[in-house]
């Protein structure tokens, strides 16, 4: 097993690292290849092969890395001194998760699935073995009103089971339907026959009883098994349940422990690889340096750990004068240097100058560039919006393929006033939006029909949390300026509705993160909605989850808002907006959903192409429903969805408000 792999990686690294060494003293080429193959076979398969190992830091495992190339191709000594640095800092190479631990059964410790069924069915049995032993108590609900249950034989009805065929009536007891006359006048008979019809009332009575005691032990036996094996099972199931989880805490903590003595174990083994490989190539590689004097001349000097190189350098001035200096190679990475004996060397003695303070200039250059200003102009507030008219028209005459003439409108205003302090620390955002389209399909003859309508004010006000981050607080209001229809429409049908029925008001506090004008998301843990029904005799309120006696309701949730702006290809643009609603009272099962999205794509300045598309999925607004027979069976939330598609002309406005200040 793994386990096994392991352990014997620890051996082998010492038996690694004795033929380094060894072959380092003895100067053996053969003995030395295959001590430096084996350990570069053991850094590629932490570094370099697809296994269950991690490295821990990629930069470590580059030098990693350079090193095997270095031994396998081209040296790269800044290598070695990294690799010198990691091991100072006792650095972990690589690791690996506990779930990644190929031999877990063999672990001491870790329970197996065969010992977890094993502990299941012990557990079963001795569950079996205590409920053998023990008296269920049974809830009285379940053996109250047997009477009806169980359509026990009432008191004085015992005849019913003789005359059902379930009992025979003993010979001696049975007694004729009609009494002959002769039975009637003789005293004797008489008292005989009333004594008999006593004996056979009790005998009844009794055999009621008894087989109300039957169905009564039958079923009263029935529950108890049955509750007893409910509570058998619910037992079983919470053993079960605290088995697996403690199987689940004790497997994850002794692979755990396991694994981190593996994974010490493997770093420690890479560490002294490391070491003993970073010696050798530290040894075995060599530097040669080119000296030059002032002349041009050069000499070489190899630089290496293994021996003392030599060389004489010739030294000069600007009058060529000559010093010679001997050069002998310290090491890999120094040189010490020596001057020649009679040497004589004379120092120059710096003439004495005046320092001038030039700091003294700095103020008379300061004052003739600074200018002052008397004003500052600020541009705190950002106002702008657009408008667009689209519309399409269909004509046909003497169609053959038939269809239908129609023409239609739509009309789109859009503004905001933006207001955000020079330091950035107070942000306040107002936003406009009103739509209005309608169709006349058919022809003049046919009425006018109604295909958007809609009127909302957004005001949101920020101060700075954190990077991007602004506590914030929204009011949101929508409603619609016209009444609408369910069309084709009746003269005398009423709408379904109209201005401020219904209207939608939201109050949200919460966090808003925006790191542009193009991006933004609020999260409002505190949210309050309002709905508001303002003429409840022309439109229908309990349509909109409002009470049949109320005109409006509110309640608490979690709102979430999301706005992006994304520009597509060169002239198209995309943009979205996303609410959603989550009731605190039902989070369950009461949420409101509302995105709209818009592509436009811009055809000359003042033209454009927009697809707009807008999903509504609202809990308290209630659809009819009908059956095969078009009867209406009740009411239901349905996804509403609206398309547009139009061709129109655009006017945009967006410039700043300037305001001067003065300074002094």
């Amino acid at each position: 097993m793994y386990l096994k792999k392991v352990k014997s990686v620890i051996p082998l690294t010492a038996i690694l690292l004795s033929a380094i060494i060894a072959s380092a003293q003895l100067s053996e080429k053969e003995d030395d290849d295959d001590a430096l193959q084996l350990g570069l076979e053991i850094l590629k398969r932490y570094f370099y092969q697809e296994n269950n190992w991690y490295v821990a830091k990629p930069a470590v495992a580059n030098n990693v890395r350079g090193l095997i190339n270095f031994i396998e191709d081209d040296p790269i000594d800044s290598v070695i001194g990294n690799i010198y640095k990691s091991l100072s800092n006792k650095q972990t190479y690589v690791f690996r998760l506990p779930e990644n631990v190929e031999d877990s059964l063999t672990v001491p410790g870790y329970f197996s699935q065969n010992r977890v069924q094993e502990r299941l069915k012990s557990i079963e049995l001795k569950l079996q073995k205590d409920f053998q032993n023990r008296k269920t108590a049974v809830p009285a609900e379940l053996l109250s009103n047997l009477e009806n249950k169980l359509n026990l034989i009432p008191q004085g009805k015992g005849m019913q089971l003789f005359t059902r065929g379930m009992y025979k009536m003993p010979g001696e007891l049975q007694i004729p339907e009609v009494i002959p006359d002769s039975v009637l006048n003789s005293a004797e008979m008489f008292e005989r026959l009333v004594h008999t019809d006593s004996i056979r009332t009790a005998y009844i009575e009794k055999i009621r009883v008894q087989y109300n005691d039957s169905l009564v032990a039958a079923y009263t036996d029935s529950v108890k098994t049955a509750y007893a094996d409910i509570v058998f099972d619910k037992e079983y199931e919470y053993q079960v349940k605290r088995l697996s989880d403690s199987v689940k805490v004790n497997n994850y903590n002794v692979l755990r422990m396991y694994n981190e003595s593996v994974v010490n174990a493997v770093n420690d083994s890479i560490s002294a690889v490391l070491r003993t490989m970073a010696e050798y190539a530290d040894f075995i590689d060599s530097t040669k340096i080119s000296l030059y004097n002032l002349s041009g001349n050069s000499s070489e000097l190899g630089l290496n750990n293994g021996s003392e190189k030599f060389t004489r350098l010739w030294l000069k001035n600007v009058q060529h004068d000559s010093l010679s200096v001997m050069v002998r190679s310290v090491g890999k990475r120094g040189i010490f240097m020596l001057i020649d004996d009679g040497a004589t060397i004379s120092r120059f003695k710096p003439k004495e100058k005046k320092e001038f303070d030039f700091s003294s200039l700095e103020k008379s250059i300061a004052s003739l560039n600074t200018v002052g200003k008397a004003y500052e102009i600020e541009t705190p507030w950002r106002i702008g919006g657009e408008g667009n008219v689209g519309f399409s028209q269909t004509y046909l005459s003497n169609w053959k393929k038939g269809g239908q003439s129609a023409i239609s409108s739509l009309i789109l205003l859009k503004g905001f006033a933006n207001y955000k302090r020079a330091d950035g620390l107070v942000k306040w955002d107002n936003f406009g939006e009103f739509r209005n389209g309608w169709i006349r399909p058919g022809g003049n003859e046919e009425q006018l029909q109604k295909n958007d309508d809609k009127f909302e004010l957004t005001s949101r006000f920020g101060v700075s949390a954190f990077k991007k981050w602004y506590y914030s607080a929204e009011f949101n209001f929508e409603t619609q300026f016209f009444r609408g229809y369910r069309y084709p429409r009746q003269e005398a049908q009423k709408p379904i509705s109209a201005f401020l029925a219904p209207s939608r008001m939201f109050f949200k506090v919460g966090l808003e993160y925006k790191p542009n004008k193009d991006f933004s998301l609020l999260l409002s843990p505190f949210t309050i909605k309002n709905v508001y029904v303002r003429d409840t005799l022309l439109i229908d309120q309990t349509k909109f989850g409002v009470d049949a006696h109320k005109k409006s309701f509110w309640e608490p949730g979690l709102n979430a808002d999301i706005f992006l702006r994304k520009p597509i290809r060169e002239n198209i643009t995309y943009e979205t907006k996303y609410k959603m609603f989550i009731n605190y009272k039902a989070p369950f099962e009461k949420f409101d959903i509302n995105w709209e999205n818009a592509v436009v794509a811009k055809l000359t300045y003042y033209t454009d192409v927009r697809f707009m598309m807008h999903l509504i999925y609202d809990d308290d607004v209630l659809f009819p429903v009908y059956d095969s027979n078009n009867v209406q069976t009740g009411t239901k939330t349905k996804l509403q969805l609206k398309e547009f598609f139009s061709i129109g002309f655009t006017y945009k406005i967006n410039h700043n408000v300037m305001r001067s200040k003065r300074l002094r």
